[in-house]
């Protein structure tokens, strides 16, 4: 492993973070991020696995949340976001072969994991897109004592009308080698420097939508648009495979905004309600960003969180 660069002075973080670059079995690099514990008895690693557009950097005032209570926490840049190498030429455009891929991130992620000799056990949580990652992990035997989902991207958050229309225009045009267009209805900036904060699909807090329109302002390299019309594809196939499973083992908490509008939320519903181990928390008022909604919103999903994972000692 290799010293990558860690965007201190837009994260908010705890002092003492490091990230590392990530070499790939099939060549591509991605950046893992670390902060530790910063109080004596460390209790575990918090593994933070990150969604569609996002960076380590986000997730700065998580890991003062987690390393606070005595968690060392972890996140990471997969393939084709943040400044990890992006699959396509056109580097704000969201790319992936195939949803296995993230798989071949996770593996190298819990291989350095150990390497670095960080404290277990382990913890996931999975927001946005990072949920259908953890999922499938915890169903290739993540090696996690518990789990918590944030918005969990388990279904495309599509109308009864488009989701047809999605599911064959996307396989279409994977099919006839234009897997790298960009998907309908998508735009080639990232959300946060194009949407205005009203009415915004992502917080009611502004002072966390400043921060996370700052963070791209100072460092444009970590932006990423809408995806290609392969990742729509595969994220849809990925999502029906991941709805026809049983539900894991894992005791796991999952917290849905009331308001949410960029997943579907009947698979989430379904799925959590088949989860023997399982709770769906319906957050009132918040839109997709758990972690980025306003400060009560925000230190609940915290408080609840370590306590789910210190019961899972």
């Amino acid at each position: 492993m290799k010293a990558a660069p860690l965007y201190d002075d837009i994260a908010r973080g705890p002092a003492g973070g490091k990230a590392w670059w990530l070499d790939c079995p099939d060549g591509l690099r991605i950046r893992l991020g670390h902060w530790p514990a910063s109080t004596e008895g460390r209790k575990g690693t918090v593994l933070l696995f990150p969604g569609r557009t996002e960076y380590i950097e986000k997730y700065g005032p998580a890991a003062v949340a987690f390393t606070g209570a005595g968690f060392d926490m972890i996140s990471v840049d997969w393939r084709g976001q943040g400044i990890a190498d992006r699959a396509a030429a056109e580097r704000l455009l969201g790319h992936v072969g195939h949803f296995d891929e993230y798989q071949i991130d996770v593996d190298r992620v819990m291989a350095a994991v150990e390497d670095l000799g960080l404290p277990k056990p382990y913890y996931l949580i999975g927001h946005s897109m990072g949920g259908a990652i953890g999922l499938r992990a915890l169903h290739r035997n993540l090696p996690v004592n518990a789990a918590v989902f944030s918005a969990p991207m388990w279904g495309i958050g599509l109308s009864t009308f488009l989701r047809p229309v999605a599911w064959s225009l996307s396989w279409l045009s994977h099919s006839i080698g234009r897997g790298l267009s960009q998907a309908p209805s998508t735009a080639r900036e990232s959300y946060v420097q194009i949407a205005p904060f009203e009415d915004n699909q992502l917080t009611k807090d502004r002072e966390m939508w400043d921060f996370m329109v700052g963070q791209l302002a100072a460092h444009p390299d970590l932006a990423l648009g809408g995806p290609s019309v392969t990742w729509l594809y595969t994220a849809l196939r990925e999502c029906a495979s991941l709805g026809r499973m049983p539900a894991p083992a894992t005791p796991t908490l999952t917290f849905l905004g009331a308001d949410e509008r960029i997943v579907a939320t009947e698979p989430v519903h379904a799925l959590m309600g088949r989860w023997q181990n399982g709770q769906l928390i319906i957050v009132p008022n918040a839109e997709h960003e758990i972690m980025m909604e306003v400060p009560a919103t925000r230190e609940d999903f915290y408080a609840r969180s370590i306590a789910h994972f210190e019961t899972h000692a």
